[in-house]
Formats: structure tokens, sequence, C-alpha cells
């Protein structure tokens, strides 16, 4: 047992921020481990959400390191950079900001950040939602198909008057948000709020996370959403950028 704990504090010290994607066989060697062994523990380490696995069957540093101790998200590379852009939707506008990191079905909160006067949302850092229901849960899935697979299965319930809670009709809303490179959530996880989100990318252009801002359906309706919409996307665009992402023209 304490073999196994010791192996899988290694497997945690390989992620640096020089080499914060790793794959099995690249844990394997580093570590002098057998592939099938190195496997198992990787499993466990994802199944515990101390890992995460992404499209390409890489692995990262999961979220449950970030709900364990919330001091990691300030020298967390893409809440350091994040933080202060996403900062200025909630100056511009009223309500609240987030990014988020999918996980199981479930985006999960890493930033929180609210205007003074915003509505109260209730939300925190490390909480999940589903993945369907939400603005940053469905770019997550819109741009990352695998995901899809893994939230169908767990089921799609209602959340809201306007949950979608059809497979080919949520099929559909991903291939629109695909298109339009941004989401809405309107009524859909809740019956107070509306939300929308654009896509944060890494430096090899995988979408890793999402930037939402989430306000009282009144308040949202009541303000040029074009603009705000802009606004949200640009910040997505922006915090990519600090990650090392270059948008070809």
């Amino acid at each position: 047992m304490i073999g196994s704990v010791k192996r899988a504090i290694d497997i945690i010290s390989c992620f640096t921020l020089d080499e914060p994607v790793l794959g099995n066989a690249e844990i394997a060697e580093k570590l002098n481990l057998s592939r099938s062994t190195t496997h198992h523990l990787i499993k466990t380490l994802c199944n515990q959400g101390v890992l995460m696995r992404d499209g390409n069957r890489k692995y990262r540093l999961g979220w449950k390191l970030i709900e364990w101790n919330n001091g990691v998200m300030f020298q967390h590379d893409i809440y350091n950079k994040a933080l202060p852009l996403v900062k200025g939707l909630t100056e511009r506008f009223r309500g609240t900001a987030h990014i988020g990191m999918y996980d199981q079905g479930d985006v999960i909160f890493v930033l929180r950040i609210s205007s003074k006067e915003a509505d109260p949302v209730p939300t925190f850092l490390g909480h999940r939602k589903s993945a369907y229901s939400t603005s940053a849960g469905k770019v997550l899935l819109a741009f990352n198909r695998s995901y899809l697979q893994e939230t169908i299965s767990r089921g799609l319930s209602k959340q809201g008057p306007n949950t979608i809670t059809e497979i080919n009709e949520l099929k559909r809303e991903l291939e629109e948000v695909k298109r339009k490179g941004y989401s809405i959530s309107n009524n859909e996880n809740d019956d107070y709020t509306y939300a929308i989100a654009a896509p944060i990318l890494s430096y090899s252009g995988e979408t890793i996370a999402s930037v939402n801002f989430v306000g009282a359906i009144n308040y949202m309706k009541s303000i040029d959403l074009k603009q705000i919409i802009v606004s949200i996307v640009n910040t997505g665009k922006k915090v990519s950028r600090e990650l090392g992402y270059i948008e070809l023209m």
C-alpha cells in the first residue's frame, strides 16, 4: 500500500510547467515502471479527479488538487493569467464570471469572480454542474466530442425549464455552438439565470476550459447581447493567447 501511494505521488510529480501534459508511456519511462502498472495507477488517479485525460488520450493535473486546497489555484497558470482578463467582464457587466473545466460529465468551476452589484449565483470554487445544461459545459462538449458519450451515459435530466434532455437535440445544439464559437444557457440550468460561454484554448489548440458570464435573465436581456457575446469570446481568445495559443490568420 505504501509503495502504491509513493508511486502515485511520483506520477503526480512528473507533471511540471515544462511538461503539463504526458502520456502513459512517457510517465512509465520517467519512473521506470511497466506500462500496465502505470496505467492502473493513472486510472485510479483519474477516477479520483487527481488527473484528467484529454481528447488525445494524454493526462494533466486534475481539479481535485484545486478542491483540496484553493491555494493551489494561485500557482496555476490558467488562474494567474486569466484572473485580470475575466475580472474585466465583471467590471463591464453585472454578473458572475467563471472559468470551467470538464470532468466526468460535469463542468467544474476553477475560477469565480462577481461584480459588486451582481445578483447572487450559488456557485463556488470546485463547484460541479452538469455539462449539458450549462453554457460553460456545452462549450467543452462542443469542442471535445470525446466527452459527449460519457455525459450522455449519465442521463440528461431536467435541470431547468429549458434543459435539453433529448440526445439528438443536444447534438444539434453542440454543432451550432461549435459553428458560432460560443454557447448560451437560457433557463437550462435553473429558472432565473442567462449565461454565455466561450472556449479557452491551450498552446496546442485544444479546448481545455471555458469562460462564462452569468447574470439574471431580466438584466441580461436588457443589455446589448451582441456586445456581451463579443466581450466573452474575446476574453476567451485573450486567455488562450496568454496560455501560448497562436491564432493562425
